[in-house]
């Protein structure tokens, strides 16, 4: 039998968060305030200001219609600031001690015509949090499945022109089911790893193995997020281990939208015992009322994880991390630290 895993445990082992959505990480006080200063009724209800709480989310169009609605209440650059900040404070409670935090600009409509301000604002609560001691964070650029080719070139364009440090990959997200969308960004993916971008993309969520496919042979991806769904073809599992491209898995996103019934039947044991690198993240953590220790604990009780297993799904997070090489190096000289301590 293995080891029990005890929570504190857990969050002292060194992790990185390489699938965590800013649009996820508003404070709901924050949000409620924006609510009532531009006389908004809250999410679903009637009222201005309907007080903070989660947000009763069971399906990906919610979860987007939502981030839409919270997101347009921000036009601060203090708000931006604030959010990078404390999406940084928590990360480090968890034990992260790097995260890639996705931005979709389409989600945040005070901000589209001035991504320069955004960025700049976010790297300044960024550079704060990490002065305080809090965990480092790049950005990962986001492209909407719903946008064009053109939209596509034209924001890889700017990270290319901008080179800002903060900005590290371009991404993609946004609901599946819509059907295959790939072919119109190849250019654009190609473009950003010619430019020496990271990429990443949601797939195998609510698209099926083809999904993940596409995003490997299409667009080039070195990481795939979520990726879950892979599990219906067996060829691809052993392709995925075989070529070390690493899933970043969110259980609890997952259940919460109904892509897995329930915890004890998600795939991520299935996968990693076939070889496949995973990790465990947290999407949208102010939304589910999660964090990724709690990720880790729950995974370990209900798959039986040992804490060797969870030191080599740690180790993916880190690999796999879209930090500077400098940084990369320091959390895995961390963990093996950790390792080989009494009791690690």
């Amino acid at each position: 039998m293995p080891e029990p895993v005890e929570g504190s445990w857990i969050v002292a082992l060194p992790k990185a968060e390489v699938h965590l959505h800013l649009e996820g990480c508003i404070d709901p006080h924050l949000v409620d305030e924006a609510a009532r200063r531009h006389r908004v009724p809250p999410f679903g209800g009637s009222e201005p200001g309907g007080g903070p709480g989660p947000v009763g989310i069971t399906n990906l169009a919610q979860l987007l219609s939502y981030l839409d609605w919270a997101c347009a209440l921000i036009d601060r650059d203090d708000e931006l600031a604030a959010i990078a900040y404390a999406t940084a404070r928590r990360a480090a409670a968890s034990g992260v001690g790097h995260i890639d935090v996705i931005v979709n600009p389409t989600h945040w409509p005070n901000w589209r015509r001035r991504l320069d301000a955004m960025v700049d604002a976010l790297d300044g609560g960024f550079r704060e949090a990490e002065t305080d001691g809090y965990a480092t964070a790049v950005l990962c650029l986001s492209v909407k499945r719903t946008q064009t080719r053109s939209e596509a070139l034209s924001l890889v364009d700017w990270m290319l022109d901008r080179r800002h440090r903060r900005v590290a990959a371009l991404s993609i997200d946004g609901d599946e089911t819509h059907g295959s969308r790939n072919e119109r960004f190849a250019e654009a993916f190609a473009r950003a790893g010619r430019g020496g971008l990271h990429r990443c993309a949601h797939a195998g969520e609510s698209s099926g193995p083809d999904g993940v496919r596409e995003a490997i042979d299409l667009l080039g991806v070195q990481r795939i997020d979520h990726g879950v769904r892979a599990v219906e073809d067996r060829a691809l599992v052993a392709e995925l281990a075989d070529r070390s491209i690493p899933l970043d898995i969110c259980p609890t996103s997952n259940v919460v939208l109904g892509i897995v019934p329930d915890l004890a039947r998600h795939p991520v044991d299935d996968l990693r015992r076939h070889g496949v690198n995973v990790s465990l993240n947290t999407d949208d953590p102010m939304l589910y009322d999660v964090d990724v220790a709690g990720e880790y604990d729950r995974c370990a009780q209900t798959f039986g994880w040992s804490r060797t297993e969870l030191v080599d799904i740690a180790r993916t997070s880190i690999e796999s991390c879209f930090a500077d090489d400098d940084r990369r190096r320091e959390l895995l000289r961390e963990l093996d630290a950790f390792a080989a301590a009494p009791g690690g």
